[in-house]
């Protein structure tokens, strides 16, 4: 699938790593360094706009790396962006961590996944059909 992209940014664009990923990573176009600190959240911007064809999104997710190492994580996770949307892509990071986290222009802070899907038609109806699990919520099923 081909999507338009237009890059303001210094970094090259977002690329599969590897053979199999299913995102991409999103790098920080920023003109200093960030420093994002514990439980803080800021806008990252990367200096990409696109144009994603009618029925896809963009999934922006966190990197698990920096989860795991840093607390570093997404406010709206996964975000979305839509089809129509023609804005710069910014992600929302969120420092979960106690320690200041650093964030320089390059730096990998997101992955970006692009998704297919469907519009959905509401069909107002009395009941709904029964199930075996029927209306249990959380935690219905016992611990673990």
């Amino acid at each position: 699938m081909n999507i338009r992209i237009i890059n303001k940014s210094k970094n090259s664009l977002p690329a599969y790593e590897t053979l199999h990923a299913a995102g991409m990573d999103l790098r920080a176009d920023l003109e200093e360094t960030i420093s994002l600190k514990p439980m803080e959240r800021k806008l990252i911007p990367t200096g990409l706009y696109m144009e994603l064809p009618e029925g896809f999104e963009a999934q922006i997710r966190p990197r698990s790396g920096l989860a795991f190492k840093h607390g570093i994580g997404i406010v709206n996770s996964p975000g979305t962006i839509d089809a129509d949307y023609r804005g710069e892509i910014k992600v929302l990071l969120v420092n979960l961590s106690d320690q200041v986290f650093e964030i320089n222009t390059g730096d990998r802070i997101a992955q970006m996944v692009i998704a297919r899907h469907e519009k959905a038609v509401w069909e107002l109806v009395d009941e709904l059909n029964e199930t075996t699990r029927g209306a249990g919520g959380y935690g219905h099923t016992g611990v673990g």
